[in-house]
């Protein structure tokens, strides 16, 4: 402001130096810097009338997508930390997913065996959909997630915990199969132990006799091991690496007739083309050396190796996947659909003949009506992750069906599993 009077005055100094009076230049020196100083206030005042606007229309709109559902807080699965997706603002005003697990190549199996996402469990209860081979473990809460708790734990190898299943005394794991959940790490030694066998009811069809004498798998924060298995470690890390801890990790196995992989997050730490042994059930424990840490689990899936994706389009003219994941009543793809995305990219490079119509279907919990739109959303997203992957858009439309096409009953976790899917119906 003081600056402006200066150069008002030096304006005015230079027009009435040669003909106007000192009284009357003094006048208007006093007149102009009123003037001067009343459009400065004014024009700041602008300024920060506009910065408090702004201020509360960010306000506004983090309280309205809270209440209507699309913010990133409550009823929604927390993202694995560090690897996870990132996402950024749409011109709609909507979060979209940018899958970072480009090299992802695991597809989960199609026929769900077994599924447990602890919906409605008791915090402190046994797990419903499990039984007990040896240890304490109990529903817990974690950061506002229902998870299972694994409090104490032997040194033994056939600790923890059995899928609650009809048929648990027989082989009841596949040839082709893949099993997936998430697992929690607050310190580097800690590790998840999973044992090809149900350790409680299947102890007849261990062929060595000895559940300890048999091949396991272990997984790290950073690195998967196992008897007779090489250590493979994550991309970066190394063994005594703690700067992802806490978090969550996604584990993935994946079998077929001989071979078996295994995963965390988007890497692959475990590549064996023969195990030499028949998986035939499940068991999973938790093993901390200093025994000062508990483990937790969440979103436990077994399911049946799927047939060829392309064997399925000649046979079915269409083929379905529950393998592309979203956030819970969200469209946002879950990072771990990215090994069945790129299966279905590859597929349709190789064929460019092939059309899709990409379809959503929900289970029965919620509104129909609610349902329909999620479906409708969710599609729209796969669709638009397909071309952003270099699939030509006019090869691809999407449609919503909600829950009104179920593929099974809707009664139990593996049914509500098997109707959430997508389809990819071939469109001539």
């Amino acid at each position: 402001m003081r600056l402006a009077t200066l150069l008002v005055t030096c304006a005015l100094f230079a027009i009435f130096s040669t003909n106007a009076s000192a009284q009357l230049l003094e006048k208007a020196i006093k007149k102009v810097g009123k003037k001067v100083e009343k459009e400065t206030e004014k024009r700041t005042d602008k300024r920060i009338n506009k910065g408090i606007d702004k201020a509360f229309d960010k306000t506004e709109e983090g309280i309205d997508s809270t209440v209507k559902g699309d913010g990133n807080v409550n009823n929604k699965q927390a993202a694995p930390q560090g690897k996870s997706t990132q996402r950024a603002n749409t011109a709609g005003g909507q979060a979209k997913a940018v899958l970072t697990w480009a090299k992802y190549d695991f597809v989960p199996g199609a026929e769900i065996i077994f599924e447990d996402n602890l919906q409605g469990e008791q915090n402190g209860e046994f797990p419903s959909k499990w039984d007990l081979v040896q240890g304490i473990v109990e529903n817990a809460n974690l950061n506002g997630e229902n998870v299972i708790m694994f409090r104490k734990c032997n040194t033994n190898a056939y600790d923890g915990i059995v899928p609650l299943l009809k048929n648990s005394k027989e082989d009841y794991l596949p040839e082709a199969f893949t099993i997936e959940f998430d697992a929690y790490y607050d310190k580097y030694n800690n590790a998840y132990r999973i044992f090809l066998l149900d350790a409680k009811n299947q102890k007849n069809l261990d062929k060595s006799n000895n559940i300890n004498g048999r091949e396991y798998l272990r997984f790290y924060q950073n690195a998967a091991d196992g008897k007779n298995i090489t250590k493979g470690f994550y991309p970066g890390f190394s063994n005594a690496d703690t700067k992802s801890i806490p978090s969550w990790r996604h584990i993935a196995i994946s079998f077929n007739k001989r071979a078996l992989k295994a995963y965390i997050d988007d890497a692959r730490v475990i590549n064996i083309p023969n195990i030499e042994f028949n998986p035939v059930g499940f068991t999973i424990g938790f093993h901390n050396p200093s025994g000062d840490m508990n483990g937790y689990i969440k979103n436990i899936r077994i399911a049946k190796g799927a047939v060829p994706l392309y064997d399925k389009i000649l046979t079915d003219g269409k083929f379905v996947t529950t393998g592309i994941k979203f956030d819970v009543n969200q469209a946002t793809i879950k990072p771990e659909s990215m090994g069945t995305i790129s299966y279905v990219v590859k597929l349709m490079n190789d064929h460019p003949e092939l059309k899709f119509c990409v379809e959503g279907h929900t289970d029965s919990d919620g509104a129909d009506v609610a349902n329909k739109t999620l479906s409708e959303k969710r599609a729209a997203a796969v669709r638009n992750e397909l071309v952003s992957q270099g699939i030509s858009a006019n090869r691809l439309t999407s449609k919503g069906w909600g829950e009104s096409k179920p593929i099974t009953d809707n009664d139990t976790p593996e049914g509500k599993a098997q109707n959430r899917r997508v389809e990819f119906v071939k469109v001539n």
